[in-house]
């Protein structure tokens, strides 16, 4: 297995992606497309790599990142055909970047990267981009819990957190009784966007990603209940919610016992 990637399919790939954007014979699909539509099915292939990567399935994976750089490739020959940048400017960019994160590697400070002087070479980055808020760089498409640990983070970064997590813990009891007070639709998903932004503070307290543990909980909820199904057979629908709990705890003794 060759232990670097071969030029010459890189360069297939790309010359695969200029015939279909030729305007002349191209694909009539692939012309139509430009950075707005092709953005959604980007963010879809990254999300497939981390579903193989999940399940383990490394032939899978090795698809899936195809796909996602197929999209790298497609954005940088749109960007190429309106003057703005080519792939080698994409390549070239984030080999600078890689570098200039990694002094201790390819310059002469020496030393650890710790998870501190990782925050300060981007945080100097961000300064020299212009970026003057700590939460500058926050991507908007991020998922929303992702998100608000990362604008958390970056608050506490300031300063502004709580500094024992019964602050956050606090919050969270707060937040759900104004929850069951809020008395319009517009207050009600006020008030549950900021019981959920408080649920991601508290869980980042305790040092843990929020969106990695809510996946897993969907996981763990979505095997159990499909063990229901399998046990109760078609007419699952049709038991009472008594009998479906008792067959929740069923499925969850089984877990326990494998």
């Amino acid at each position: 297995m060759d232990s670097a990637p071969s030029s010459s399919q890189v360069d297939r790939l790309l010359a695969i992606m200029a015939r279909l954007r030729n305007p002349d014979d191209g694909c009539d699909w692939d012309l139509a497309q430009d950075f707005a539509s092709i953005a959604p099915y980007t963010i879809e292939e990254a999300y497939e790599v981390a579903d193989a990567i999940e399940r383990g399935d490394m032939a899978e994976l090795k698809d899936e990142l195809g796909d996602l750089l197929l999209q790298v490739v497609f954005h940088a020959r749109m960007a190429e055909e309106a003057g703005l940048f080519a792939f080698e400017d994409v390549a070239r960019s984030i080999s600078d970047k890689m570098e200039a994160r990694h002094p201790h590697i390819f310059g002469s400070e020496g030393g650890t990267m710790g998870e501190t002087r990782w925050e300060n070479l981007k945080e100097a980055e961000r300064a020299d981009k212009g970026m003057a808020s700590a939460l500058d760089g926050v991507a908007l498409a991020l998922p929303a819990l992702m998100r608000a640990q990362k604008l958390q983070k970056r608050a506490a970064r300031t300063g502004f957190d709580w500094p024992e997590p019964k602050g956050s813990q606090d919050k969270i009891i707060e937040e759900i009784e104004e929850l069951n007070a809020a008395s319009s639709e517009g207050a009600q998903i006020e008030e549950a966007g900021d019981l959920l932004f408080a649920v991601v503070n508290f869980v980042r307290a305790h040092g843990i990603a929020a969106e990695d543990a809510l996946r897993a909980a969907n996981s763990k909820f979505e095997r159990r209940f499909r063990a229901m199904e399998a046990k109760a057979g078609e007419g699952f629908a049709a038991l009472s919610l008594a009998e479906q709990e008792a067959l929740w705890q069923a499925v969850k003794l089984d877990e326990k016992r494998t």
